[in-house]
């Protein structure tokens, strides 16, 4: 089925392999490689990257020189192209290669029978133990024209094999894959990745989105966490992914020692690596977003901004020909599907996918973000105080998440402007539906920090309006009885909801003109996402939105953060824990049957997958059906990958794909019907690296566009039924 493709998804599975080489021995070296291109065969790998000269051995010193030698590379390679064919990956094999009275050290690309090219070093240390230059010519100062070279018996592109193959030759390569969209691949070779500006990063711009690094690199103390530091930033700033694999086991140990270590980055983020000093092959085999780096470099302008100042992208660029800077410098090299099929059925995904992209499942990580996004709030408040000339804050506290947390960050904006809690207005306002719990922890959070607190029941105001607006529920609270023809859903209708939520706003606004306050809004960014907001006079609306930028997911753990942290009392702690324990609703319909309240999360989907699918179509602009390929394989198995620390163990639970089907449409549903509410949006914060929906920041979009094409492509691509037409129709209450 082409929807569990991770490569029908956006991946490509590369290897970052070392193996134990033969030194001055290639016909055993290439028995060794293609061992190891069977099992990544096997394993659904389309790039599979090898040492630098690894047919070789690195260390061998003037036998690099031998004619004995250079004719057994030769040798070795054509057995290599013979092999490939029958062989799924792209090969990045090391090995010397003489091109009229120089001798280059290489990078080969071979695959599907073919040596698709040949990429020489072109930086050649000199420096401490490396003496390359006495055996080596420079792959970035190749004599005028020379743009192939001639490899003896390699299949040249016909049909038969020819005597002399003419294969291109260049460190400025791009190999595109056809059978990949989005995969294309350049190769460098060891010390090209330590100079300032590396062939690569000049490659990434041209449009590589994988990088390859072979290398011989001998270890010394700390060298390995300078390799992380280089190939972690390369492809940060490159938008890419990052292959290195180095030498190891079998290199002579006359001066050096060697570590084989092998890893992949994907901008700037660690996608695997294999144990250093290893006892035989290694591989280390991840599955690279290229889909996702394509969508990071077209929201980044800055990327291609880069490329057209470099004039690697502008036909008409003013560089001098020949250099990596010429618009024409970099050739590409396409290699055809039929040559290289991928896998297209379930081959699993070789990499962990985020249950929680606003949550990180690393402990100090999660402390160190919460530690940001807290303190981002708090310092924006205290910001925006000051520079209208310090007012009260007026907020309306239910003792729910969104103003629990919209409290704790006013109390420490107040702390930092040397001012009084008591300054801070916070009131409450039980309707027809609020809990005894939630109203005792709204007074004893509040009390607790030093504010000023109070209540207004609303009940009787709303229950004035309902009845001089006509509406069911005025003459059911004036008779006890139900009006002819209603029923219980009559009475607890949307407007029953909004009369509630918009008189606790309209108070809160009138409340502030008489105080010489403004308004705390407290919804967050994903209620924001959903349209879960009363719009106008309602919660939609506030003079400043603290929790604007901050997801749902990620407020319990800020909240669990503010307590492990003792940043208020004891007391207040026990009140803050006893609210994360508290049922996500609105309060505003009286419980039913059996005392169930009503539930939030039971409308408008679980907070945990209309985060991930948030995360995915703000971050990245996903399309729906790989939302749910990812959201699958993050959420099916509760068992499996990791969870965020201190997660209660009751909301570690699995989703299989008919679920995750019906929210993602819900969502984007309610996404794009929801727009006009986040176009008028107050001021607030963004605080996640993932995105906001501020109109005047991340996210702008018309408020009368159709979510037809995505729910289209969701249909035609994620298998499963449809959803009833009861679940169909959620539109967002106004």
């Amino acid at each position: 089925m082409e929807f569990l493709s991770a490569y029908d998804q956006g991946f490509a599975r590369v290897a970052a392999v070392t193996l134990p080489v033969v030194p001055v021995d290639p016909a055993a070296n290439a028995a060794a490689i293609i061992e190891q291109a069977r099992s990544l065969t096997d394993d659904g790998v389309c790039l599979a990257a090898f040492p630098e000269l690894c047919l070789t051995g690195y260390a061998i010193d003037d036998l690099l020189l031998s004619d004995v030698l250079l004719s057994d590379v030769l040798a070795a390679i054509e057995t290599l192209r013979a092999a490939s064919a029958g062989l799924l990956p792209a090969l990045v094999v090391g090995a010397p290669l003489r091109l009229g009275d120089r001798l280059y050290n290489c990078a080969l690309v071979i695959q599907g029978g073919r040596v698709r090219g040949v990429a020489p070093k072109s930086y050649l240390p000199t420096y401490r133990e490396f003496y390359e230059k006495r055996h080596f010519a420079p792959g970035d100062a190749l004599p005028a024209g020379v743009e192939t070279i001639e490899l003896p018996g390699v299949h040249g592109g016909s049909d038969d094999a020819e005597p002399v193959a003419r294969v291109p030759f260049g460190a400025n390569l791009l190999f595109e894959v056809d059978d990949v969209p989005g995969l294309t691949f350049h190769v460098e070779v060891c010390e090209d990745m330590w100079v300032p500006v590396p062939p690569s990063s000049l490659a990434a711009l041209a449009g590589a989105t994988v990088l390859v690094n072979i290398s011989g690199s001998p270890i010394t103390v700390g060298r390995a966490e300078d390799r992380e530091l280089l190939a972690r930033s390369s492809s940060a700033r490159g938008l890419a992914a990052y292959v290195y694999a180095a030498a190891g086991q079998g290199e002579s140990s006359t001066d050096l020692a060697w570590d084989g270590q092998t890893l992949v980055y994907e901008n700037g983020e660690l996608l695997g690596s294999t144990e250093r000093f290893p006892d035989g092959p290694r591989a280390t085999v991840v599955d690279v977003d290229v889909e996702g780096l394509r969508a990071e470099r077209l929201r980044q302008g800055t990327f291609a901004d880069n490329a057209r100042t470099l004039s690697l992208a502008a036909p008409g660029g003013t560089a001098p020909a020949g250099t990596f800077t010429d618009p024409a410098a970099f050739r590409r090299v396409s290699i055809g599907g039929a040559d290289l099929a991928a896998p297209r059925t379930d081959i699993g995904l070789r990499r962990r996918v985020d249950r929680f992209p606003f949550v990180p499942d690393d402990p100090a990580r999660l402390a160190q973000d919460c530690y940001e996004a807290y303190n981002i709030q708090v310092a924006a408040l205290a910001q925006r105080l000051g520079a209208i000339g310090n007012p009260k804050i007026v907020i309306g506290v239910s003792g729910g998440l969104d103003s629990t947390h919209a409290l704790i960050v006013a109390a420490r904006a107040m702390d930092r402007l040397g001012r009084p809690r008591s300054d801070i207005h916070a009131i409450t306002m039980p309707g027809f539906a609020t809990s005894a719990g939630t109203r005792r922890n709204a007074e004893d959070l509040a009390v607790g920090l030093g504010c000023t607190f109070e209540e207004l029941d609303i009940r009787a105001t709303a229950t004035q309006m309902l009845t001089e607006m006509g509406h069911p529920y005025g003459e059911y609270a004036r008779t006890g009885v139900l009006p002819d023809g209603a029923g219980e859903t009559d009475l607890y209708d949307v407007t029953f909801e909004n009369v509630q939520a918009g008189l606790r706003t309209d108070f809160l606004f009138r409340i502030a003109n008489h105080r010489g306050g403004i308004v705390l809004g407290t919804g967050d960014l994903s209620e924001l996402a959903l349209g879960w907001c009363t719009f106008g006079v309602g919660d939609q609306m506030a003079h400043y939105g603290v929790n604007a930028g901050i997801p749902k997911t990620l407020i319990q753990h800020l909240i669990r953060w503010v307590v492990a942290e003792e940043l208020f009392d004891d007391a207040v702690g026990r009140t803050l824990l006893s609210i994360l324990d508290t049922e996500i609703s609105p309060e505003l319909v009286p419980a039913g049957a059996g005392g169930a309240i009503q539930s939030t999360q039971a409308k408008i989907g679980p907070y945990a997958l209309q985060d991930f699918t948030l995360w995915h179509v703000l971050r990245r602009g996903s399309r729906p059906s790989r939302i749910a390929f990812l959201a699958h394989k993050a959420w099916s198995d509760a068992d499996g990958g990791d969870w965020p620390e201190g997660l209660p163990q009751a909301e570690r639970v699995a989703y299989q794909l008919p679920e995750i089907r019906h929210w993602l449409e819900l969502f984007h549903r309610r996404f794009f019907t929801s727009q006009f509410k986040r176009s008028t949006l107050p001021n607030g914060p963004k605080v996640v690296a993932g995105g906001s929906l501020s109109p005047r920041g991340d996210w702008r979009m018309p408020s009368d566009v159709s979510a037809t094409a995505w729910l289209a492509e969701l249909e035609r691509n994620v298998p499963g039924s449809a959803p009833t037409d009861e679940n169909r129709d959620h539109r967002p209450a106004v």
